[in-house]
């Protein structure tokens, strides 16, 4: 077997982002939604360290710390803004959602 290369890692993160990316289009739950935006990131987070890899630098290992925190406030704030929106509808459907409140 052969040497796991920088092109393996960009296989297996456009895999992961295209997957995520069917996961936003084709859903209708919102945490599923939020879940697929999560495996984006992912993504982006694998090509960035990745890139960090081949060149010998660190840059693309911070940007992707970075991403992760990100990724991790957009992951509460998006519970709590579904949780505001299942009390007020008792609903998460986004097909039910066309505005906040009615």
């Amino acid at each position: 077997m052969g040497e796991i290369t920088t092109n393996h890692y960009v296989v297996l993160a456009t895999i992961l982002f295209f997957i995520g990316t069917l996961g936003v289009l084709g859903r209708r739950g919102a945490i599923t939604v939020l879940m697929s935006i999560e495996l984006m990131l992912n993504a982006v987070n694998l090509v960035l360290i990745a890139g960090s890899r081949q060149w010998g630098n660190l840059e693309g290992q911070m940007v992707a710390f970075f991403v992760i925190a990100i990724a991790a406030v957009e992951a509460a704030v998006g519970l709590a803004i579904l949780m505001a929106i299942f009390r007020a509808k008792e609903s998460i459907n986004l097909d039910e959602l066309s505005t906040l409140y009615e």
